[in-house]
């Protein structure tokens, strides 16, 4: 695995995530606390690995490469659709982390009265920025890539674009 898998792996990482929190609801709508906590525990992990590989590889491509973010460029028509998509992304997904936080620490506190107030907003918003992950990746790399994105894949071309 190199570098270059690192979007992938995300949007697997994001997917795995949204299966577990559906599942997790799923649970929890039917009284069964322990299929739920283990669930939303495990989209919380899984979520956490995002986050380090999401981080590893945007800061490799900046420190490495000298590069930014790709730019969605092509299709123009698209890019309004792809650059809202994308805002509602990243903002939801800064929000989404103390709400988790604040979400898991009621629960292991037993404070299931306030877990359940602030977790109506918690679930639909991490659902949101899990799915929505997976859709800009499927956008990104495989219905419109763009021809500035990500590291190449061999060694060559990758010893070429740190010089």
């Amino acid at each position: 695995m190199t570098f270059a898998d690192l979007p992938a792996v995300n949007a697997c990482l994001n997917g795995l995530s949204a299966l577990f929190l559906g599942c997790g609801y799923y649970f929890i709508r039917r009284k069964n606390r322990t299929a739920h906590r283990n669930c939303m525990i495990a989209a919380f992990v899984v979520s956490s690995l995002f986050l380090a590989c999401y981080l590893t590889y945007h800061g490799y491509v900046a420190y490495y490469l000298h590069r930014g973010p790709t730019k969605f460029e092509n299709p123009a028509w698209f890019r309004p659709i792809y650059l809202t998509l994308l805002t509602s992304h990243t903002i939801l997904a800064a929000v989404i982390v103390p709400l988790v936080l604040v979400t898991l620490t009621r629960a292991i506190r037993q404070r299931f009265d306030l877990h359940k107030k602030i977790s109506r907003w918690t679930w639909p918003l991490w659902m949101y920025v899990s799915v929505t992950g997976v859709l800009i990746y499927v956008l990104l790399y495989h219905i419109f890539p763009q021809s500035s994105q990500g590291i190449p894949r061999n060694s060559a071309a990758a010893d070429a674009s740190r010089r």
